[in-house]
């Protein structure tokens, strides 16, 4: 690929209160010993196209320096976690100034998504590598959608243009600064970094993933979790 490297954020200062957990889901360990956060590491920083990574945590958070990682060579910096996720992002791309160039690349992904599968971020990186802006993993949906109103079907939606938005997403670093510097100073309602490019007016390129990428948010997600980390590991 080209010469512009890339970089990793994961935004990890929430608290994930779905979980009904003691601690933060993504210190939730699952079967192989892990962190949902450490599996995630463990993924994501053995890709040599990554050349380093600032993790947003929250406020006086400590567990992270029993970390593996915390000592980690790629680690370039810990930032702090904000009130919503882009406010992460946003102090994360803070602590990346020193190391990135504008046209560099910036890989976000969730803590929560312990079952990324490496070829899937190989595949992102190789297919927006020539883009002026970027895009982010994505899988169709397959379900029926229903529209309802109290409960109430109120119409179906079609599904043929419907998917499902994942991490990573990636995206040239000043275009990713700039789009959630606009976001926060406009008091924009985001929920990834794809919906402040779209805001810009910028398109970003879908890249189909596997369907095991979730993201942990209640418990029954943390056992179908540690069944496709099982899997994996058996193939």
């Amino acid at each position: 690929m080209s010469t512009d490297h890339c970089f990793l954020i994961i935004p990890a200062g929430g608290v994930g209160s779905r979980m009904k957990a003691k601690v933060s889901k993504q210190y939730l360990l699952l079967d192989n010993g892990l962190s949902v956060l450490d599996q995630s590491l463990a993924t994501l920083l053995q890709l040599g196209q990554i050349k380093g990574c600032v993790i947003a945590l929250p406020n006086q958070d400590k567990l992270f320096q029993d970390s593996y990682f915390y000592n980690h060579p790629k680690l370039l910096a810990l930032a702090t976690g904000g009130k919503e996720r882009y406010h992460s992002v946003l102090n994360a791309l803070d602590a990346l100034k020193p190391h990135a160039k504008d046209n560099d690349w910036v890989l976000v992904h969730d803590a929560a998504r312990p079952c990324i599968n490496p070829n899937d971020v190989i595949q992102l990186i190789d297919k927006l590598k020539d883009s002026p802006t970027g895009g982010l993993l994505a899988t169709r949906v397959i379900d029926t959608i229903k529209q309802a109103n109290a409960k109430l079907v109120t119409n179906t939606i079609d599904r043929s243009n419907l998917w499902q938005a994942q991490t990573p997403q990636m995206y040239r670093f000043g275009v990713l600064l700039k789009a959630l510097t606009e976001a926060k100073n406009n008091n924009i309602n985001i929920t990834d970094e794809a919906s402040a490019i779209e805001h810009m007016g910028l398109q970003s390129l879908l890249v189909e993933s596997s369907k095991s990428n979730l993201k942990i948010t209640t418990p029954e997600d943390l056992a179908l979790a540690n069944f496709y980390l099982k899997t994996q590991t058996s193939l």
